[in-house]
């Protein structure tokens, strides 16, 4: 069998930088940086991320949003928030997301208070910016979910599609028991016994979620700078 060979960290950094930037909501980003980028990069992710870039730039507007919310906010196995396709919408996933906010802690990134650490265009920011060993870890500890969202785009034949397929394409590849944890997601899907969701474990954090009776919409995150010492919110290639 023909091993994946591993691609150089700056192609990796730059790479997830531009799924980050390609995956956030329409409009929301400057998409200039990514243009530039891309042609820059081998084919294995330059085609990918370079199909996703020329739909956002030819789409109308107003279509492109409703497509992304139609896409990422209505369909489980399109969730773009890594924790929720181990745990759902149980409390245990509180404890996940607490383990990438001390992630980022630890780096000197602190995320604004609404914002979610599992979000993949967070993660893939951090490791693109700050720290490519640690999301890459978090990646990696999240795989079957991130292929499960690969696998269930590329079937709805997605626009936004060649952004994951160009992340998944930057790991390792998939080993027997990796294999085996996406066969197992994907015939069950995410879990789904338990409403309401306690923010990293403790209601400290977020009392408005806490206080939820109910399942709570998810804001869509980015980095941002909190004082002397925390990286600037980039959503741009450095």
């Amino acid at each position: 069998m023909r091993r994946r060979r591993t691609p150089d960290d700056r192609v990796v950094a730059a790479t997830w930088q531009c799924a980050s930037l390609l995956l956030d909501y329409p409009g929301a980003v400057d998409l200039d940086p990514v243009a530039r980028t891309v042609p820059e990069l081998p084919a294995t992710f330059a085609e990918p991320l370079g199909a996703v870039l020329e739909h956002l730039r030819s789409g109308d507007p107003t279509e492109l949003q409703a497509s992304y919310v139609d896409t990422f906010d209505t369909r489980r196995r399109h969730n773009l928030f890594l924790t929720y396709f181990q745990h759902g919408d149980t409390r245990k996933r509180g404890m996940a997301l607490l383990r990438f906010k001390q992630a980022y802690l630890a780096a000197g990134v602190q995320l604004g208070d609404e914002e979610l650490p599992d979000h993949l265009c967070v993660v893939l920011e951090f490791g693109a910016c700050v720290d490519l060993a640690v999301g890459r870890q978090l990646l990696l500890d999240h795989r079957a979910g991130l292929e499960l969202l690969r696998m269930a785009l590329v079937e709805a034949e997605s626009p936004w599609a060649g952004a994951v397929v160009a992340v998944t394409a930057t790991l390792p590849a998939l080993r027997g028991d990796e294999q085996e944890a996406v066969r197992r997601l994907a015939e069950q899907g995410p879990p789904d016994e338990e409403v309401g969701l306690t923010p990293y474990g403790t209601p400290a954090f977020d009392a408005r979620l806490a206080e939820a009776r109910g399942p709570v919409d998810l804001p869509m995150p980015t980095l941002a700078a909190r004082g002397p010492g925390r990286v600037e919110s980039p959503r741009r290639l450095r």
